[in-house]
């Protein structure tokens, strides 16, 4: 079996709440969800954890600066400006940023009201 992989803590991770839309008036069956988007920017050096799943919380993900590197399924996968990865109820990850210059995301997802 294999050993699980130790994750670092979150750090340099600043996120932005760029607007809501609550669904329930919107979708039949979406009360008590929310389509949330958020600017997200990573430091250089910085982790976005914890190792977390998106059961109930699907998502998208679209990077407008820098790289991103998407830790899942035991693979790194590198994302540059662009699309990035699908977040979905499949989905157990955790993110970083290992360049030089800050990386900067547009995630858009479907939560829980707060």
């Amino acid at each position: 079996m294999d050993e699980p992989v130790a994750v670092p803590e979150s750090r340099g991770v600043h996120v932005e709440l760029l607007g809501t839309l609550d669904l329930g008036p919107e979708i039949e069956g979406m009360a008590g969800r929310v389509l949330r988007m958020r600017k997200v920017t990573i430091d250089p050096g910085g982790v976005f954890g914890p190792l977390h799943d998106h059961v109930g919380r699907p998502g998208t993900v679209f990077i407008l600066e820098g790289t991103i590197t998407d830790h899942r399924d035991g693979a790194a996968v590198e994302y540059g400006p662009g699309p990035g990865w699908p977040e979905d109820h499949s989905t157990v990850h955790w993110l970083e940023n290992t360049g030089t210059e800050p990386a900067v995301e547009i995630s858009v997802d479907i939560v829980g009201e707060a």
